[in-house]
């Protein structure tokens, strides 16, 4: 495929990363000429110098001839004006376009291919705060992911040593479960190692462990490999940009929030629309601020600041001073893998967390979902099963017998998502179900309409993911 990407920013920069490995023809365009060199000489792309809302560097990039634009400048007016100039001028198929704004995520008719031509818009803000939502309603998480409208949930969790898994094979976990609850361990990293698991293999203590269950089981499976901690009600942000916005919005009426902005006028603009939270002018770095502020009575600091040695000094901080979990936003991935774990609870990489809901558009064949895992080490991918016995390499074959993807777990199905049923009341109101989850054992039989969960070990597998469900032409 041939994709040009427009912005050598963080984001566009790991796209490109990603795409690349994947045999892709990629050309990236931006206007730092020194940030294009450093990429071009450590991936095999094409760079173009110049505007990325001007037709000379489009043309210049080869747009006449593109599969795909992935506009990811840091302006979305540009983004706008290319994807409008892809649709008109060059007939590119399909256009994706990174936003910010609300006014033109909140219209559709803007995005529509009779004014801007936006096939997808990508809000990376919205993104993480999403997961950083997620995971607060899991403070046990290292990462939690939703497959299948969220019927299915992973979740990535320390097991600890009083957990009742800790030290036994992984079998032993359907003695612990009911018969209506199931669940599938998908993967462990061991000291960074990925473990392919077995019914034999015996988690250890300290084990990161990716479980997989339905939404409404994943609390009672947890329990399984670590000490439940209580719910999350204090939350200090340090940091009111898009981003620490966005999430002391989300938090609004479910935690007590304060905020740690050092930009005076920002503080007050933010004190104006989060009416519930507590916003002071100061520095998150600033020791005695936060013991003043009561930092060791806070269930959970994020550190969202823009600067990731900001967000570090202010989550070891922290930590240090009684934070019971701190989180902080490192865009420089050498600094996330050396620090979480560490001082620092979960180091999140902001480029690998938005970037999956693009690659669920960019993939060949249809995936529903993708996350990145352990920033950018692995993937778990939602593939749609289409077709029949006869177009499909899947459709009607028993699991165990599909071909063997050495660093692939096929973990999960959801499936049935068209059907509803009741599940009964709450109060006077009958609360139903889309669906249903299905874990994936040897004698489960595939369907077209499956909603199948794979979990890859490294990133170098999914294509051959992709490929194992593609249909055959003959069913078009």
């Amino acid at each position: 495929m041939k994709i040009i990407i427009l912005g050598a920013g963080q984001v566009g920069a790991s796209v490109a990363e990603s795409l690349v490995s994947e045999e892709n023809d990629i050309t990236i365009v931006d206007t730092d000429a020194v940030r294009l060199a450093y990429l071009q000489d450590r991936l095999d792309l094409r760079t173009v110098i110049g505007n990325a809302a001007h037709p000379s560097a489009l043309r210049a990039a080869g747009l006449e001839d593109a599969d795909l634009l992935i506009a990811v400048t840091q302006s979305d007016q540009t983004n706008l004006v290319a994807c409008k100039l892809a649709h008109s001028l060059f007939n590119v198929p399909t256009r994706i376009a990174r936003l910010r704004a609300s006014d033109f995520l909140e219209n559709e008719a803007l995005l529509s291919t009779d004014n801007f031509a936006v096939d997808y818009a990508l809000c990376p803000e919205q993104v993480i705060t999403d997961y950083i939502a997620r995971l607060v309603e899991f403070p046990e998480a290292l990462q939690v992911l939703g497959f299948g409208d969220n019927r299915a949930t992973m979740v990535a969790v320390r097991a600890y040593a009083d957990g009742l898994l800790v030290g036994k094979p992984i079998r032993e976990m359907s003695r612990h479960l009911t018969e209506s609850i199931g669940a599938r361990i998908a993967a462990i990293y061991r000291r960074d190692r990925p473990i392919t698991p077995t019914g034999d293999t015996v988690i250890e203590d300290g084990d990161e462990v990716f479980v997989l269950a339905a939404d409404e089981h994943i609390r009672r499976v947890m329990r399984e490999l670590r000490r439940m901690m209580r719910p999350v009600s204090r939350v200090m942000i340090a940091g009111g940009g898009n981003i620490g916005h966005r999430v002391a919005q989300a938090l609004e009426g479910t935690c007590t929030v304060k905020i740690l902005e050092t930009v005076k006028a920002r503080a007050e603009f933010i004190a104006g629309q989060v009416k519930s939270a507590l916003v002071l002018s100061g520095d998150a770095t600033d020791e005695d601020l936060l013991m003043t502020e009561g930092i060791e009575e806070m269930d959970l600091f994020l550190a969202l600041t823009n600067d990731d040695e900001d967000n570090i000094m202010a989550a070891s901080l922290a930590k240090r001073l009684g934070a019971r979990r701190v989180v902080a936003l490192i865009n420089r991935r050498a600094y996330a893998d050396l620090v979480q774990g560490g001082p620092i609870d979960i180091a999140i990489s902001p480029a690998q967390v938005s970037i999956g809901s693009l690659l669920a558009h960019v993939r060949r064949g249809d995936v529903a979902e993708v996350h990145s895992l352990r920033r950018g080490a692995a993937e778990a991918l939602e593939m749609v099963v289409h077709g029949d016995e006869k177009s499909s390499k899947v459709v009607g074959k028993r699991v165990g017998d599909l071909p063997v993807i050495q660093g692939a777990v096929l973990a999960a199905i959801v499936r049935d998502l068209d059907k509803w049923e009741d599940i009964g009341y709450e109060g006077n109101m009958l609360r139903k179900r889309r669906g249903h989850v299905v874990i994936a054992h040897k004698e489960e039989r595939i369907r077209a309409g499956d909603h199948v969960i794979v979990f890859c070990l490294n990133k170098k597998v999914v294509k051959k993911v992709e490929k194992l469900f593609a249909v055959g032409f003959h069913f078009f």
